[in-house]
């Protein structure tokens, strides 16, 4: 069996959001996540270009903008992506909904997972962790990476594993989960 089939059959996943700026929180939970064995790097906005700091992993790197970003506004860079994971379609957004900053062409959440298009949704935004089976699919938001967050919970970041199938909230500062879900 080649590498690239056993890497698509093995996917741990790094998933990041609402770094906005703190590049130090990112890169620490970048470091847990590579030490815990991803493959993969996700980063789901505010601020996307805090993301060019993961490349330096040597992993794949994918990131979407946050709606409030001049990135958002442009065209040619996708603000919701949909990436097959280990046969698992999973929209990637900064909202788990549509936002009035929406382009045209954006893909529409909602109108995804009412249709049954998606499997997972990874999304940021509120700053609030979660995991769980939400309309029929698992939602996942990793919470923030700032040091000090109005919303009152700690920095976040999550890790899904596809071969378990289980994703895990952890707590940036000590390091404990925060929140876990599993799947079928």
């Amino acid at each position: 069996m080649g590498e690239e089939v056993k890497r698509y059959l093995r996917m741990k996943v790094g998933i990041f959001s609402d770094s906005h700026g703190e590049i130090k929180n990112l890169e620490k939970a970048a470091d847990v996540a590579v030490s815990i064995g991803v493959d993969l790097l996700i980063h789901l906005g505010d601020d996307y270009d805090d993301a060019a700091v993961l490349n330096k992993y040597g992993l794949r790197v994918l990131k979407v903008p946050g709606i409030y970003s001049d990135y958002y506004l442009s065209p040619d860079i996708p603000n919701r992506v949909i990436e097959i994971i280990c046969g698992k379609r999973v929209l990637l957004s900064h909202t788990s909904s549509s936002s009035q900053n929406d382009l045209k062409e954006d893909l529409k959440p909602e109108k995804l997972i009412a249709g049954g298009e998606i499997d997972f949704l990874f999304y940021g935004h509120t700053h609030i962790p979660f995991a769980g089976e939400r309309n029929g699919i698992i939602a996942l938001n990793p919470g923030h990476l700032k040091e000090k967050d109005k919303r009152g919970y700690p920095p976040s970041f999550a890790v899904a594993d596809f071969t378990e199938k289980a994703a895990v909230i952890y707590n940036l500062e000590n390091g404990k989960v925060i929140t876990e879900c599993r799947w079928k």
